[in-house]
C-alpha cells in the first residue's frame, strides 16, 4: 500500500512522457486554422499535460490517504514533474517557435532561434531544486511552482487553435513566445513570494488572495475558455505581489 503513492507519481512521469513524443509526432496530426498550419500533437500533448497535473495532484492526496508519505516520494515527486512540467512544456515552446518562425519567415533551421525554449526546463529543474532544499515553503511558495508554469505553457496550443484571432496573432509572433519564455523562466526561479493554495483556517480575512483568485479562475473559466489559463496564472503572480505572502 505504501507504493501506491508513487505509481501515482510515476504515472504521472509516463503522461509527461507521452506528451514528448506526440508533441514531434507530425504525421497525421497536421492540420490547417486561420494561423495557418498547426500540429495537432501539441494538442493532444497538452491533454496529457493537464492528466498529469490531476495525477500530481492525486498522488499527495493519495500519500495522506495511507499516510505514505516519504522522503524517496518526494524525490521521484520532482523527478516526475521535472519532466512532466518541464521538459514537456519547454518543448511545446520549442515547436511553436518554429512553425512561428515558419510564418515569419525566419531561418527555422538556425538553432539558436530556438534554444532560448530549453530555459524551460533548466529553470524548472533549477526551481525543483530550489524548493526540495527549503523546507519554509509550506504556506507560501518562493516563485512561480513549476506545475504552474507548466499548465500555462500547455495551455497555448488550445489558444492558437481558437477562433480568437488576437490571441492567434499575437502567439503567432515568435518575439511574443521570446518574451513569455523569459517572464515564465525569470518567476520560477526568483525568490517573489507567491500565494499556495494550502489553507490553514477557512476564515476569508486569512484567505483573502486565495479565495479572491478562486473568484478570478472561475470567472475566467466561464467566459474566457483557454485564454482562462495565462489570464489565471497572471493573476496568481499580481495576487501574490499584492498580499506578499509569507511563512507568518
Amino acid at each position: 500500500m505504501k507504493q501506491i503513492p508513487n505509481l501515482f507519481t510515476l504515472l504521472n512521469l509516463v503522461f509527461g512522457c507521452i506528451a514528448i513524443i506526440y508533441i514531434f509526432k507530425d504525421d497525421g496530426f497536421m492540420f490547417k486554422n486561420d494561423a495557418g498550419t498547426f500540429s495537432m500533437g501539441l494538442i493532444v500533448a497538452g491533454v496529457y499535460i493537464f492528466l498529469a497535473a490531476v495525477i500530481d495532484f492525486l498522488d499527495g492526496f493519495v500519500a495522506r490517504l495511507f499516510k505514505a508519505t516519504s522522503e524517496m516520494g518526494a524525490q521521484l515527486d520532482s523527478l516526475a514533474d521535472a519532466v512532466t512540467f518541464g521538459v514537456a512544456p519547454g518543448m511545446i515552446m520549442y515547436r511553436l517557435l518554429q512553425l512561428a518562425l515558419t510564418k515569419a519567415a525566419l531561418p527555422v533551421s538556425n538553432i539558436w532561434y530556438l534554444l532560448p525554449a530549453l530555459l524551460i526546463p533548466c529553470c524548472a529543474v533549477w526551481r525543483l531544486a530550489k524548493f526540495n532544499l527549503d523546507k519554509e515553503q509550506t504556506y507560501y511558495f518562493k516563485g512561480v511552482p513549476t506545475p504552474a508554469a507548466g499548465l500555462t505553457i500547455a495551455s497555448l496550443p488550445f489558444i492558437v487553435n481558437t477562433n480568437n484571432s488576437w490571441a492567434e496573432g499575437w502567439l503567432s509572433n515568435p518575439y511574443v513566445l521570446y518574451v513569455i519564455i523569459v517572464l515564465i523562466s525569470f518567476l520560477m526561479v526568483s525568490n517573489i513570494p507567491l500565494i499556495s493554495l494550502k489553507f490553514k483556517n477557512f476564515s476569508i480575512k486569512s484567505n483573502t488572495d486565495k479565495f479572491i483568485l478562486l473568484l478570478v479562475a472561475v470567472l475566467s473559466i466561464i467566459f474566457l475558455k483557454w485564454l482562462a489559463v495565462p489570464v489565471i496564472f497572471v493573476a496568481y503572480v499580481l495576487l501574490s505581489l499584492i498580499f506578499r505572502p509569507n511563512k507568518a
